[in-house]
């Protein structure tokens, strides 16, 4: 059996991959911020697949909560053979309305955190020759759309700059970057999604098969839908000053509000 570390794990897209990860055999080290939510999960999983499934309770906003999980990521006796660095969060409000400290706080949990869970997780796999992570990212990264956008552009360049440093060592990293998933994204960040049509939106467990098999292909980025896929084709041939003022609008129209 493998072993695989899942940030965020309790909701969303970081539960589909715990569930499937878990259906698939693999054992889990399941990392979120709620301790009961964490044991409910594990307890679930252990119970309906039979695989070990331990608790890491941690903050990735705080120095503390990435140490934590950098160690057990470092760890030779207990190795971690896929890391998802799937926790984030987004802020409601455009740029000055939303609290400096914020803004700061979501760079550190989808940038910095992101960065050091990688270097803890690929050390180790690369003295193995083999090991995989996953860094999640959004669409968001190929359109001008704010602090948002911007950290998840920083989550898919950085993916694939690490990926061609470690191009032959037998690990394999890739950013994932779905369009709207059906979660708890947006409600936790109290924005409203009446507005998003129903064709816009994923389903979390197929956004994670499809993931998984862009993984094992080798592929270093994975849009998982044909629809978001001719959207981002779409987006390449527009300028980029006309697709600013573009996503600026379709956002107010179909964006979180």
């Amino acid at each position: 059996m493998t072993t695989a570390l899942i940030t965020g794990s309790t909701a969303g897209l970081g539960a589909a991959f715990a569930r499937r990860l878990a259906a698939d055999g693999h054992d889990l080290v399941l990392v979120a911020r709620d301790t009961k939510r964490l044991r409910e999960q594990a307890t679930e999983l252990h119970d309906r697949h039979g695989i070990e499934a331990e608790v890491r309770t941690a903050d990735l906003s705080t120095d503390a909560g990435i140490d934590a999980v950098a160690d057990r990521l470092g760890s030779r006796r207990n190795p971690v053979d896929l890391l998802i660095n799937n926790a984030g969060f987004g802020n409601k409000g455009r740029f000055l309305d939303v609290p400096m400290a914020d803004e700061l706080t979501m760079l550190k949990v989808h940038c910095e955190a992101v960065l050091r869970l990688t270097s803890a997780a690929v050390e180790p796999m690369r003295e193995r020759g083999r090991g995989g992570v996953v860094n999640v990212a959004s669409v968001a990264a190929f359109v001008p759309r704010g602090t948002y956008g911007a950290s998840k552009a920083w989550v898919v360049q950085f993916t694939q700059g690490v990926a061609k440093d470690l191009a032959g060592s037998g690990v394999r990293l890739m950013a994932l970057a779905p369009g709207f998933v059906r979660t708890e994204f947006h409600q936790r960040a109290g924005m409203s999604t009446d507005n998003i049509p129903n064709w816009m939106w994923l389903d979390a467990d197929n956004v994670v098969a499809a993931a998984l098999a862009d993984l094992s292909r080798g592929r270093t980025l994975s849009i998982p839908d044909p629809r978001y896929k001719a959207l981002m084709g779409a987006a390449k041939l527009v300028p980029r000053g006309l697709l600013g003022g573009l996503t600026s609008r379709t956002g107010r129209k179909y964006g979180p509000q």
